[in-house]
């Protein structure tokens, strides 16, 4: 049978009013006998109720009976559309009570199916495979009022069931979204939509809460919170960035995307702020307190992880909490973001003064790297990893650094960094380094051991720039203009070093009592030099290979030439073969003052007073 609606029929026809109170009579007293006879069959007092753990085994909605769900569904329609239309032409019906009565306890039964659908589909309804799904899939709606018969109504479902498949990614599964919102439409044009969405949040919202705590966010006030020792809200900030990244992407997209499949536009809006408002909420109320925290130097990196974590998930932030009911979220997001960028600011401040503040006077045995180069240059290189945090959080810089300090010409180019505050913050933050660590030098009585420890500590810092991101923040150009100076450091220190035995060596050319004596003050200057150096140290192996190349290419070519022409044993004082020479050079600067045996030397040494091995 097709009812038509009042609209449909002829605008000239005239209906009195007692034929429309016998039409009105007439439909419900239809409807009433076809839905009591339908209804009956599936609303029996043994179902269970929604709060129950457990369903009734002859669902409505089980695989076996969809079909006469959507039956049931449609009888529903029915009755409600005479039951309006009664109440409109004729409301003092004997049979409006009854086929009132006869709706109420079927939108009792059909509580019961949502909450079972929801229950039996948990697992293809979590936050984790609902966030997988397209974000507008096509849910083809259907009037709850309309009749068709069952055939067409078979297919209609079924069209519905495939199109959603290929959103949701196909499986039989994608029948319970089907059934969730034809129930849901049903409900809520019948007038219970309250009933319908009180069961859909609570379900929900107690995935969301148990989803959180099982992840191990606890809920707890900012009070609470500033009362934790930093080393607790430390462990709890990696908690919450792991959290964070899963209820964003994972939980509350989830639960945006499956409230808008199910519910039109504002039911749906309600079931999302009603399941996810408060959880948000209090995601953000702990960053909030991570940014009202003490501002000590060491606190910047959890800050920082805190601070990406919150830009990175922004967008996002943004697409799910869009209403103007969740815009408490969106707030809360960016005070996060505001506060703890404050924080950082203040903690990179204190940084620098603990630079400024190291005041150590004892200097660095062998003039090695201070270990507060090393300290700073690894907290430096780690704040560059957070390069893009950092970028929007420097944001203004005054600082005075050199027109030319990114690159050696001046004028930009993609190896002179970007220029950028932050370069700027961090370049200046090692200038300061730099400018300490030249103070610290003059804790040396001896100059050349000065500019040892210059090119040590520079070294290091250039090493630790070009090899991590700090490379891509201040430039190539950066980078060679310091191994410059890293060079001009040892040159300064090798003239001061080993200028006497340079200038001491004797040549090739030298014969004589005159080579002999060339040859003796060689010797002592070498002797002093290596006994001098020889507990001085160059910890990085590449420039301490590269400085005594350097020494063995001054001596070894006039030594050895000298050597053909007075080998060992031709006068008293010639004491080391070019080997034995080398081998002395290639003991400098490991600082543990060994010596390599003269076997040779020994061998053939002439004189008991010269056949001691430099000590």
């Amino acid at each position: 049978m097709v009812l038509l609606k009042p609209t449909t029929l002829s605008k000239s026809s005239k209906v009195g009013p007692q034929q429309q109170q016998g039409f009105s009579e007439s439909l419900i007293g239809d409807s009433v006998e076809a839905a009591d006879a339908f209804i009956c069959q599936w609303v029996t007092p043994h179902l269970c109720d929604s709060s129950s753990s457990s369903c009734s085994l002859s669902s409505l909605f089980s695989a076996q009976n969809r079909l006469e769900g959507r039956r049931f569904l449609e009888v529903l329609g029915k009755l409600q559309y005479a039951i309006q239309s009664t109440v409109a032409m004729n409301p003092d019906s004997a049979k409006l009570a009854k086929g009132q009565d006869l709706m109420r306890k079927a939108m009792k039964h059909l509580e019961k199916e949502f909450y079972r659908v929801l229950k039996s589909n948990r697992r293809f309804l979590s936050p984790e495979s609902v966030s997988g799904w397209s974000s507008e899939s096509n849910i083809p709606s259907r009037s709850s009022g309309t009749a068709s018969d069952s055939s067409s109504d078979g297919e209609l479902y079924s069209e519905s069931s495939s199109e959603l498949g290929k959103d949701i990614g196909g499986g039989g599964n994608s029948d319970a979204i089907v059934d969730l919102k034809m129930i849901a439409n049903c409900m809520i044009s019948s007038g219970y939509e309250k009933d319908c969405v009180k069961i859909y949040k609570k379900f929900r919202k107690k995935i969301i809460v148990d989803t959180l705590s099982h992840l191990g966010f606890e809920k707890l006030t900012s009070t609470q919170m500033q009362k934790l020792e930093w080393e607790i809200l430390e462990k709890k900030i990696k908690i919450w960035v792991i959290v964070a990244r899963v209820a964003i992407t994972t939980l509350f997209n989830g639960e945006r995307i499956l409230s808008d499949h199910i519910f039109s536009s504002s039911v749906a809006e309600s079931c999302f702020v009603d399941i996810t408002l408060q959880s948000a909420l209090n995601l953000f109320i702990f960053s909030l307190t991570v940014a009202k925290s003490r501002k000590t130097a060491e606190k910047i990196f959890p800050t920082l992880d805190v601070y990406q974590t919150i830009l990175q998930l922004t967008p996002k932030i943004d697409q799910i909490f869009s209403y103007d009911s969740t815009a408490a979220v969106r707030l809360q997001a960016n005070e996060s973001l505001e506060k703890l960028s404050e924080s950082v600011n203040a903690m990179m401040t204190e940084f620098q003064s603990s630079i400024t503040k190291e005041s150590s006077k004892s200097a660095i045995s062998g003039g090695g790297v201070h270990q507060l180069t090393r300290y700073v240059m690894n907290f430096i290189v780690f704040l560059a990893d957070y390069s893009d945090s950092l970028a929007t959080i420097l944001k203004e810089s005054s600082l005075p650094l050199p027109e030319d300090y990114f690159s050696s010409s001046g004028e930009e180019n993609p190896g002179s960094g970007d220029r950028s505050p932050m370069a700027a913050r961090l370049a200046w933050l090692i200038l300061v380094l730099l400018c300490k660590i030249d103070a610290k030098s003059r804790l040396y009585n001896d100059s050349a051991l000065s500019y040892l420890f210059l090119a040590n500590n520079l070294h290091y810092v250039v090493t630790k720039v070009r090899t991590s991101n700090l490379r891509l923040v201040l430039g190539d150009d950066w980078v060679a203009n310091h191994e410059v100076k890293v060079n001009q450091y040892l040159e300064k220190y090798e003239k001061m070093a080993w200028g006497d035995v340079i200038a001491s060596l004797p040549g090739d050319s030298t014969a004589g009592t005159e080579a002999e004596e060339s040859l003796r003050r060689f010797n002592e200057a070498f002797e002093e030099a290596y006994k001098k150096h020889k507990t001085w140290v160059v910890p990085d192996p590449n420039l301490r290979d590269e400085i005594q190349a350097s020494i063995a290419r001054k001596l070894m070519p006039g030594y050895t030439g000298f050597y053909k022409k007075h080998p060992v044993g031709s006068c008293n004082i010639v004491r080391f073969t070019p080997e034995d020479l080398n081998n002395y050079i290639t003991d400098l600067y490991v600082g543990l003052g060994r010596s390599v045996p003269v076997s040779k030397t020994k061998k053939y040494m002439v004189s008991p007073s010269h056949t001691t091995d430099l000590k």
